[in-house]
């Protein structure tokens, strides 16, 4: 009669970890299709212009000349994106940028609210979904930078949000250097940031520094993000520099991060 009840409870288990197993399968897919749908949505109105800017007046921060290998000098000649904002802001006026990260599937715009935690259960039409959207943190100002700027987003499975962001731990990614290169494009400006720091790490807060209180702190947290870098990108970056910081989850413990660095900035109208 034991024997028999232990069968019996093992398969109930069995059968009620089976259909939570189904449930957040379906789930997950039901998620993944809305959040589809309002991508394909916004892309269907969307209106993304390059511009060529390669006058050295919209230069942020160069080198020293003489130092002709620094890849600053190849990055700075890229195009910007420009993003008309009209329609987005219709659709939700938390936007405040749209970011284009090469050589992944990050194309996106970008929202900030009071807090960090809203845009991690709710998507761009503001609805309920754990796959949530690219939020900045609530801390930066992206028409007056920081020194460093903070965006965040799930890692998710079918590769939306910062997804494909895994891509940039990985050799076939490092070794096309056109990957190196992040557009956003605000209201006000339209910038290029360089890459400089591709990392894991365990879950922290010292990289999501936003500003320090003194050049040395500064300074130490450059040093820093440069070293834990799993490449080399041979780039030159000091306190005058404004940093851009890309941060998902890579598990449960364990974040990806990227840094890069304003090398290029226009004006809008």
């Amino acid at each position: 009669m034991k024997k028999k009840k232990i069968w019996l409870v093992s398969i109930i288990l069995g059968a009620f970890v089976i259909t939570y197993a189904e449930v957040k399968v379906i789930l997950w897919y039901y998620n993944s299709q809305n959040i589809k749908k309002e991508i394909d949505s916004i892309y269907s109105s969307l209106k993304i212009e390059e511009i060529y800017l390669n006058k050295e007046d919209y230069y942020v921060n160069p080198p020293q000349k003489k130092v002709l290998e620094d890849p600053y000098w190849d990055y700075v000649k890229l195009p910007l994106i420009s993003v008309d904002f009209s329609d987005l802001k219709t659709k939700n006026s938390d936007t405040v940028a749209f970011i284009k990260v090469s050589g992944t599937n990050i194309n996106y715009p970008v929202v900030k609210t009071t807090n960090n935690t809203y845009y991690l259960t709710h998507t761009y039409n503001k609805e309920n979904n754990p796959a949530g959207w690219v939020f900045m943190d609530y801390r930066n100002d992206i028409n007056n930078l920081d020194d460093n700027t903070i965006i965040y987003a799930h890692s998710m499975y079918d590769k939306t949000m910062f997804g494909s962001l895994k891509k940039i731990l990985t050799n076939n990614w490092y070794q096309d250097t056109d990957n190196y290169v992040i557009n956003i494009s605000t209201e006000k400006s339209n910038t290029l940031w360089q890459v400089f720091s591709v990392y894991s790490i365990p879950t922290e807060t010292y990289y999501l520094t936003s500003n320090f209180g003194s050049v040395s702190s500064h300074e130490k947290f450059i040093k820093e993000i440069q070293n834990r870098s799993v490449f080399d990108f041979k780039t030159t970056v000091d306190t005058n520099d404004k940093i851009l910081t890309l941060s998902t989850c890579k598990n449960d413990f364990e974040k990806i991060v990227l840094h890069a660095k304003l090398i290029k900035e226009q004006t809008r109208a």
